[in-house]
C-alpha cells in the first residue's frame, strides 16, 4: 500500500473525530500507528529495516498505552472511529469495511483456527465488550450490541444482540 493511500485513509480516520483529537483522543494514535505500519509493508527496500523497527517500538508503546491491539496485518478501510479506547483486539487476519466504529472491550478474532476471522462491511457499529468470533459476515450498516457475542451472519441493516447473539429487525443506522 502506498504512502499516500495510507495517508488518505489516515485524514479519513481523522476526519471521524474532533477538533483536538490527537490530545483528547489516544485511539487515534493507535489508529496512526497502525496506518504506518501498512505504510513499511511497502517502504523501500534500504528503509524497510528501520521503519519496521520504529513501527514495532510505536506498536508496543501504544498497545500498552491505549489497550488497543490493530496489528498491521489486519485490512481497515478508511475512516475508522474507535470511541472509549481500551480493550480493543483485533485478530491480524480479519478485515474491515470503510466507516466502521468500535468501543471499548470489541474483540474482533478467531474461535478455532486462525484462518477462520470475521469480515465486516462498510459503516458496521459495534457496541462495547461486543465479540465477533470465528468465520462470519457482518454486511454493510450491520449493529453488533453492547455485550453480544456474534458467531452467525448478520445481515445488511440487522442488529445482532444477546449472547449468542440473535438477529432482530433490519434497523438502519440512520433510522434515528
Amino acid at each position: 500500500m502506498s504512502r499516500a493511500h495510507e495517508r488518505g485513509h489516515l485524514r479519513a480516520d481523522r476526519a471521524r473525530y474532533g477538533r483536538w483529537a490527537w490530545v483528547q483522543q489516544p485511539a487515534l494514535w493507535a489508529i496512526a500507528v497502525y496506518r504506518f505500519g501498512r505504510w513499511t509493508r511497502s517502504a523501500p527496500l534500504p528503509l524497510r529495516p528501520v521503519v519496521h523497527a520504529i513501527y514495532y517500538t510505536l506498536y508496543s508503546v501504544v498497545r500498552l498505552a491505549t489497550g488497543i491491539d490493530i496489528p498491521r496485518s489486519v485490512t481497515i478501510g478508511p475512516g475508522l472511529m474507535i470511541h472509549h479506547f481500551g480493550g480493543i483486539i483485533i485478530n491480524p487476519q480479519a478485515r474491515l469495511g470503510a466507516g466502521c466504529t468500535l468501543r471499548q472491550g470489541v474483540t474482533i478474532g478467531t474461535r478455532v483456527s486462525d484462518f477462520d476471522v470475521p469480515t465486516v462491511g462498510d459503516r458496521v457499529e459495534f457496541g462495547a465488550y461486543a465479540q465477533v468470533l470465528g468465520d462470519v459476515q457482518i454486511a454493510n450498516d450491520a449493529r453488533i450490541g453492547a455485550l453480544s457475542v456474534v458467531m452467525c451472519d448478520v445481515g445488511e441493516g440487522m442488529t445482532a444482540v444477546g449472547i449468542p447473539a440473535r438477529l432482530i429487525g433490519n434497523v438502519g443506522i440512520h433510522d434515528e
